[in-house]
């Protein structure tokens, strides 16, 4: 139990943030939103991972969730200048245009 809350109820609520996460990330064609996706399912983990951390009174996990969201930080920077970059040239952040930049 943490603060009367069991650990099953974050597993419940990590669990269904990242099945949203991941439905949002098949089921979408916009790049901010399948960013954003991408984005609750690594704050889904880190839901765990600072849950489990807390529950053994181990540090470690919180410690990597601090790394986990500078990585996160970083893909979201670069991201956001590539999209920035593709809409620039196509006008639209839809993925099914990006095939296009192939040719």
């Amino acid at each position: 139990m943490i603060n009367g809350i069991s650990i099953n109820m974050y597993m419940v609520l990590s669990a269904i943030l990242f099945i949203i996460g991941a439905v949002g990330v098949m089921a979408r064609r916009n790049s901010i939103i399948i960013f954003m996706c991408i984005e609750l399912m690594l704050n889904a983990v880190n839901l765990l991972l600072v849950s489990f951390s807390t529950l053994h009174n181990d540090a470690k996990g919180q410690v990597f969730v601090f790394f986990v969201m500078a990585v996160a930080a970083a893909e979201v920077a670069v991201g956001l200048a590539i999209l920035s970059m593709v809409y620039r040239n196509v006008k639209s952040i839809d993925t099914n245009l990006m095939s296009n930049l192939k040719n």
